[in-house]
Order: structure tokens, then sequence, then C-alpha cells
């Protein structure tokens, strides 16, 4: 190296140490996002997942300067688009929508991954499922419905949602046993999340789907389905005529999805503190609070470290509901 060469080596050597002395932000930060950035979502379009990341990316958008292109990647029960997330390069160009599934897959054996192999960035929103029905079924309450299922042999009645044993399977399951019935009375059919769910439940191929009402309402509001009810101990204020199973069945059984924000682990801190703040204010604005109360979307916020305590816990209470289910590996 040439004395020049080592006295502006030096020079820059100094300038970046009396930056951080200082406490300015690494130019890294700075001029985060310089390019577009990948959303990518694990799960189909048209679902409450794909709507949240889709709304959080335009408001992204709006407030950092580039474009965030939502990209759906689906399969493998919410492990391809979750693996898409980890395994991208961690540099911010790339973040995804994490779901209540990746506190759930690894111990079903089909992934290593958990919430601890994400920087998690801002939980955006949780919700309760509900008992959809298509418009044309012949059961006009849950007790009608939960009458003709225990009546029933084994595998009659089919129901859908999401993957096997996804969180609307497990919410399912939950509902099943807590009538006394085995977890497969009714025989699950997979699906690549709500929409085609529904759409499947529409043109008559499923008897039932245990999704939220907000992922339902598009078919419920077109008029080819009706809620029965939700698994939560109380009513949602934006579906005030969907009784809980707790009135109308006296179940007293409660469980949830939720959805946040991460990157892939090792994203620099303050490309991860620049995300979370504009996660933060996007959840704030009006724009989102009108969208997810017009649909009925419950609305939760936590910080990057938050999330992670909030994952953890999840993980840990999801483990109990699957091992009892018997849908637990190992």
């Amino acid at each position: 190296m040439s004395k020049i060469s080592r006295r502006t080596f030096a020079a820059s050597t100094a300038a970046v140490a009396a930056s951080a002395a200082f406490g300015f932000k690494p130019a890294l930060a700075q001029a985060y996002p310089a390019r577009p950035v990948t959303v990518i979502v694990p799960w189909g379009a048209g679902g409450g997942t794909d709507a949240t990341a889709r709304i959080v990316a335009a408001l992204l958008e709006k407030d950092l300067g580039q474009p965030f292109n939502v990209v759906n990647r689906t399969g493998g029960s919410g492990v391809v688009g979750h693996s898409a997330i980890a395994t991208a390069q961690p540099d911010g160009y790339t973040i995804g929508m994490l779901t209540v599934e990746i506190s759930m897959m690894h111990w079903q054996g089909l992934t290593d991954l958990t919430p601890k192999s994400y920087t998690p960035l801002a939980l955006m929103n949780e919700d309760p499922p509900g008992i959809q029905v298509s418009s044309s079924s012949p059961y006009k309450t849950v007790k009608e419905l939960a009458e003709a299922i225990k009546a029933a042999p084994p595998g009659k009645f089919k129901a859908s949602g999401t993957g096997q044993g996804g969180i609307w399977h497990l919410a399912l399951i939950g509902w099943l046993v807590a009538m006394g019935l085995k977890p497969d009375h009714v025989a699950w059919v997979p699906s690549n999340g709500a929409a085609p769910g529904m759409q499947d439940l529409a043109a008559g191929g499923i008897d039932i789907v245990t999704c939220s009402v907000p992922e339902a309402r598009a078919m419920i509001d077109a008029g080819k389905a009706k809620s029965l009810a939700i698994m939560a101990s109380e009513r949602n204020p934006q579906f005030k005529d969907v009784p809980t199973l707790n009135e109308t069945l006296g179940i007293n059984y409660s469980i949830g999805a939720w959805r946040g924000i991460g990157a892939p682990k090792g994203l620099p801190p303050e490309i991860a503190a620049k995300l979370t703040a504009a996660l933060k204010k996007a959840f704030d604005s009006k724009d989102y609070q009108d969208f997810m109360n017009a649909r009925g979307f419950g609305m939760k916020f936590a910080d990057g470290k938050g999330f992670a305590d909030f994952m953890a816990a999840s993980d840990t209470s999801m483990a109990s509901a699957m091992k009892a289910a018997g849908l637990a590996k190992g």
C-alpha cells in the first residue's frame, strides 16, 4: 500500500470512528432503502395475511420512498414462504410477513425454522377464527352444525382454511375435542390459505372453513357464505351478529392467528430500527387503522423485542396445543 493509500485509509477509518463517537448513523442506514424492497407473503393472494401485508407495504412505500413489492410464495403449509424470508440476504431488501405457523411448523417436523430464525421487526395483527359454511348450507346456527357433525360418521364433513396442521386446522381440532370428538372426526382438506379455502366452500367442495371472519368477509358480503360463530372470549365489534362458541355451545375455547413483519437473521441493527420505526408509524396511521377496522381485522403492535417475546410465548403455547392434538412430532 502506498503512503497516499495508507493516509487515505487512515483518514477514512478516523472519520468512521468520529461518526460513531458523535452518534451519527452509518451511511448504510441513512441511504436505506436505496432500491425496491421485496415483501414475501407465505400465503395466497386474497387472504387476511395478504391483505395485511399489502396495506403495510403501501404505507412503507409512502414513508420510505421506494417500492415495497408484495410477492406471494405459497406451498408446504407455509414453509416455502417462511423459508424464502429466512434464507434471503440480510440487507433489508427482502422482508416478509411472519405468521403464527412459524411457531407451529417445526413442531410438526416440517422445517427447522423457528421464531429465532428471523430478525423480528414488528407485530401488526391478531385475529381469532370463525366457523363458516356456505350460504346454501342447511345449518343456520353453530348448534345445528355441531349436532350434525356429532351425528355424522367420521370423515363425512370436510373442512379447510390453511395447510395441514396450520392454525385454522388446529382451531378445528380444538373445537372438535371440546365437543368430545376425535381430532380427525371432520376431514381436513389442506389449502394455501383462507381465500382458496373460501372459494372451495362456495363451490361446494367442502362443508366448513375455520378461518378468521375478516378473511371470509368477501364471500360473506357476496352472499356465498355465512359465519356461524367465532372462537374467542367475546364478539368482534365489526361482526357483532356472530356469536361466540361459549354463547351458543357453552364451549369456552379460543385461539388466535397473528401476523408480523420480520427479516432474515443478521439484519443490521440500524436498518432494523429504521424499519421498526416505519412500521410503528404505519400502524398508528389513519390509513392502517381505517383499513383494518373496515375489514374487522384485530390490531396489535409490538416492536422488535416485543415481537420476539410474543413469538417465543406463541411457540410455547402452540407446542402444548399441538402435542395435545397429536400433531406434534417427537
